[in-house]
């Protein structure tokens, strides 16, 4: 339900149109002044303002202007009479989105409104497509496929957690729905999140917000997720949600959730306990409803007894949780999603119809899948490019040639015939192949290399391989 702040010196029209938008469903919030208006909006969530220019004391320019300021991107409505229509458009200038004429036509109120808070929810869908990248893993792209029964529990056991409901949009403490999915890298972690989303929301009207907490720089993670005021630290020119408030009646998926600094941790808990959060430098809660998916290929429960990690965030986090399983120990899926990321590679670099040799086959099958089916998918775009014939061979797949290439290989070995191997050039590559051994995680790519994080970031920075981290993704 919309929230709408009315804000009408005059009690009569403040009756009568209050009065409508309650019959129209909204959750309607009055103030007969701009200082009580303002009061209402730092107490509360608003999706829409509505209020009168010319009133006692403080006009209604000054009440834009400061939400404004503020950051509010709701919608703005004036209204105003014949003679004021100067003043209207000055409160356009300051970010009002359209006025009405008094006297208020009841079809007319009914129009805009409806017609702002739609307005509302396509720019906060463009300014969220804007503020995070669009591309889906491949991994992603194969969906569902698999008919191994612990894969189909964990996909019904998605399917039911999508009934939870999200919290009451009235007041008082409330708890976000949340849900642990706990597996290996690559194991299907980010396909069930989106599977669950989509579940509970078939007509995909509502936000999916995917943050791969490991990709966050640290000094900005407080801000990215809870959002900030203005002036709250040097670079703030102009207060910005956060994404816990794009996600707004949708999810937000927070991946690798073990990777969060131990001093978030706490402020988590509180935003999942009480569906309230507050902006860095803010000083006023702000409600949220969204349901919240969490992810680790981590020992959670270890990381617990280490102290690294939340023993209460840990348990608010594990009151639903799915596990999924490896994909080595899946059986045959591991054939059926081979064929299904041919096909869809073959259609996609315009190779027709690809097929697997049985011999492929067999060596698929007996590959133990480290990296899961984000390896697998990677092997078969690699196949489904590079090979010669229409039929995918062993020394086709990527799989066949790291294998032949470890039988052989006694220690490192570098090929001075291409040129010289400076020390740069080797660092460049190691840090490269760390990131691509992780799937862009900074942290666990630092943690192969026994490297600071600061210190793997710095060279990231150096060699240009910011492509290679696995930044904020969304369908």
């Amino acid at each position: 339900m919309a929230v709408v702040l009315l804000v009408e010196d005059d009690q009569d029209l403040r009756y009568s149109v209050a009065s409508t938008l309650r019959r129209e469903g909204y959750d309607t919030l009055e103030a007969e002044s701009v200082r009580d208006g303002l009061a209402v909006y730092a107490s509360r969530h608003v999706d829409l303002i509505i209020t009168d220019l010319r009133m006692p004391g403080d006009g209604g320019l000054t009440l834009i202007k400061s939400v404004r300021e503020e950051g509010f991107t709701g919608g703005v409505l004036v209204m105003t009479s014949d003679d004021s229509v100067a003043t209207a458009v000055e409160a356009m200038k300051l970010g009002a989105d359209e006025y009405l004429l008094k006297p208020i036509s009841v079809a007319e109120l009914s129009l805009v409104v409806k017609r702002s808070l739609e307005r509302g929810k396509r720019d906060a869908r463009l300014r969220l497509h804007e503020r995070m990248a669009s591309q889906p893993s491949a991994a992603d792209a194969n969906g569902l496929v698999g008919e191994h029964p612990a894969w189909k529990e964990a996909v019904s056991m998605v399917h039911r957690l999508a009934q939870l409901p999200l919290p009451d949009p009235g007041e008082g403490p409330q708890a976000l729905p949340t849900v642990l999915l706990i597996g290996e890298t690559g194991a299907g972690k980010g396909v069930l999140a989106r599977e669950l989303h989509r579940a509970a929301d078939p007509s995909g009207q509502s936000p999916f917000v995917h943050v791969n907490c490991a990709a966050l720089p640290a000094n900005l993670i407080e801000a990215e997720l809870f959002g900030h005021e203005r002036g709250a630290f040097t670079d703030a020119k102009e207060a910005r949600e956060g994404l816990f408030e794009m996600a707004a009646e949708g999810t937000i998926f927070l991946d690798e959730i073990g990777e969060l600094p131990l001093e978030l941790q706490s402020k988590l808990l509180l935003v999942l306990e009480a569906a309230t959060l507050r902006r860095v430098g803010g000083t006023r809660e702000r409600r949220v409803r969204a349901r919240v998916i969490a992810a680790t290929n981590q020992e959670l429960p270890a990381r617990v007894q280490d102290k690294s990690f939340r023993s209460d965030l840990y348990y608010r986090l594990n009151t639903f949780t799915v596990a999924i399983p490896p994909l080595r120990h899946r059986g045959d899926d591991a054939i059926a999603l081979a064929r299904s990321a041919l096909e869809g590679f073959g259609k996609h670099f315009g190779r027709g119809v690809l097929t697997l040799s049985d011999e492929a086959e067999e060596l698929i099958r007996e590959h133990d899948w480290p990296g899961n089916v984000r390896e697998l998918v990677n092997a078969m775009q690699h196949a489904a490019l590079l090979s010669k014939a229409r039929v995918i061979e062993p020394s086709d797949l990527q799989i066949a040639r790291e294998a032949d290439t470890h039988d052989g290989a006694e220690g490192l070995r570098f090929d001075f015939r291409r040129g010289p191997c400076t020390l740069e050039a080797v660092e460049r590559e190691l840090v490269e192949q760390a990131l691509r051994h992780t799937n862009g995680n900074v942290t666990a790519a630092a943690r192969l290399l026994q490297m600071q994080r600061s210190s793997i970031r710095n060279r990231i920075d150096r060699y240009g391989l910011e492509s290679l981290v696995r930044e904020l993704s969304m369908p």
